[in-house]
């Protein structure tokens, strides 16, 4: 059995992405070229290795979540390095035990299903939907299909991407990326997220396309903030809450150098409470915290919102 969970998280719940910093749960990858100089037997010993310690470090990150009262967890993508590579690629039951394999990432989503834990994906930025190029796209949706296998397995409700480029015009671009979602399966449009970016959509690019389509918006505020549309923080929170028929999820970070800085699209290690908008508090969103401290920064967060109710 296990012991009891914590209380309920603060609202917002805050959300930790991925990695640690000081905690010794680490999550291992492989990269094509490395593996291309294995045989193919070699190729698929070596990933039910990595596969397998990744699923013992998700279960330990969720472990983690759970004893700090950490409400959410972002699931890296590369948990199953290469997965869809054309010349290196597999599936999780034609590894080495992969049956045992699924069933261990099964147990995680189970843990964190019982102990309230959101789970979700945020892929790479090489899925692109709203590309020219077909090819782009199919393997974009190849991928979106994996990230939804993983994500039934471990629980997960959200796999969030951004919209993609403008290229030279972003209503087309935006009109294209919506033709293209059409070729999702439902295990990727029930999860699927669209997320405001720094340079090129915001929020006010994206809420129609999200309305007409059911696909929920992302706020990043930190984007929003590089990258302004005329709404403000209030109604663009408000808006795209209205886009959710589950908890929405949201993100937030500091600049590195502070806003004055060269480059403020760039993330802190930790996030200044002026950067958290006082329209979230008490909300009850989820919060992911875009911060290079991590674990440390998410505790650090939470402490300095406390004493700011």
């Amino acid at each position: 059995m296990h012991a009891p969970s914590p209380a309920v998280p603060d609202r917002p719940r805050l959300g930790l992405c991925c990695q640690f910093v000081r905690q010794p749960i680490r999550f291992r990858t492989t990269t094509a070229a490395a593996l291309a100089r294995l045989p193919r037997r070699g190729q698929l010993a070596r990933l039910a290795e990595i596969c397998g310690h990744n699923a013992q470090a998700l279960l330990a990150a969720l472990e983690f979540c759970r004893a700090r009262a950490i409400g959410s967890f972002r699931i890296g993508s590369s948990l199953l390095p290469v997965r869809t590579h054309p010349a290196v690629g597999y599936r999780l039951e034609d590894l080495p035990g992969g049956g045992g394999l699924v069933e261990r990432f099964r147990q995680c989503g189970a843990f964190a299903r019982e102990h309230g834990i959101r789970t979700g994906f945020h892929p790479d930025q090489f899925i692109v939907m709203n590309s020219p190029d077909r090819g782009v796209v199919a393997r974009s949706v190849a991928d979106l299909r994996a990230h939804a296998e993983m994500a039934r397995w471990t629980h997960a409700d959200t796999i969030n991407i951004h919209a993609g480029g403008a290229y030279g015009d972003k209503r087309s671009a935006l009109d294209r990326l919506e033709r293209n979602l059409d070729r999702l399966p439902a295990a990727v449009r029930s999860r699927l997220t669209l997320e405001n970016d720094d340079r090129t959509f915001t929020p006010s690019d994206l809420l129609p396309l999200c309305r007409r389509s059911g696909i929920p918006m992302v706020y990043d505020v930190h984007h929003h903030r590089c990258n302004p549309d005329g709404l403000s923080v209030e109604a663009a929170t408000r808006a795209a809450r209205a886009t959710w028929d589950r908890e929405p999820l949201f993100h937030v970070s500091s600049p590195l150098e502070g806003w004055s800085g060269a480059r403020p699209e760039r993330h802190h290690d930790y996030i200044d409470l002026a950067d958290f908008p006082a329209e979230w508090i008490g909300l009850p969103v989820t919060v992911e915290v875009e911060a290079k401290a991590k674990e440390l920064a998410v505790a650090k967060l939470r402490n300095a919102l406390r004493g700011r109710r």
